[in-house]
């Protein structure tokens, strides 16, 4: 049966958790992945700073051979890296494993890794590969995917479905709004950062789903 889950892993403990040396209070959030045996080659965000260099932020790591500014609206910086496969890290542990990612994002406290599995044996396998590797990988929560009962429900994944919902139930949609986006992270177990990608993202499968009706 086919199993999402999600890990953590402590912010220093991945390549590009080096930006929060100088810039604490950011948030990565990785973009596209395209993964393969020998190159994974993702793009980024970083959100919540203006600076003029964004590119010097990352200090020099061996999991990174490059990293290079693609775009950049206010606040919100569009990179693209490119790894050193020599360096053995979650990226890396996913595509050795053929384990998609769905969401990746990076605090100074940790970062958040969303991955599926076909079957839940792919995720025991991706675990026991970072245990042989000692990345200090820790499991949050393991669930079966179900059945989505409509079109619109099938453009989103459980967990932007949960938040979606919980977002609506608790009325974080009215105004004046009844709940912060910080008190749903407590209820959903996520970050602050968490939520707001799983809302965005979901709300943007729900209206490109209208706006193809």
């Amino acid at each position: 049966m086919a199993t999402e889950a999600t890990f953590t892993v402590p912010s220093d403990q991945f390549p590009l958790g080096t930006v929060f040396n100088q810039l604490p209070n950011v948030t990565v959030e990785l973009e596209r992945i395209v993964p393969a045996r020998d190159v994974v080659i993702p793009y980024f965000w970083v959100r919540g700073t203006e600076v003029n260099d964004i590119e010097g932020a990352f200090t020099e790591h061996p999991g990174v051979k490059d990293i290079r500014l693609v775009d950049s609206v206010e606040d919100e910086y569009l990179l693209r890296v490119e790894w050193s496969v020599e360096y053995a890290d979650v990226l890396t542990i996913l595509a050795e494993t053929d384990v998609p990612l769905i969401e990746a994002i990076g605090t100074n406290q940790q970062w958040t890794f969303e991955i599926r599995g076909d079957q839940q044996s792919d995720i025991a396998d991706f675990q026991r590969r970072c245990r042989e590797l000692d990345i200090p990988v820790t499991l949050t929560a393991l669930n079966a995917l179900t059945r989505v009962e409509t079109a619109t429900e099938d453009t989103l994944t459980d967990t932007q479905q949960e938040a979606l919902i919980l977002a609506y139930e608790r009325g974080y949609f009215e105004s004046p709004r009844k709940i912060t986006m910080a008190e749903l992270g407590e209820e959903l177990g996520i970050s602050q950062q968490a939520v707001a990608s799983r809302l965005r993202r979901g709300i943007k499968h729900v209206l490109g789903r209208a706006h193809n009706l």
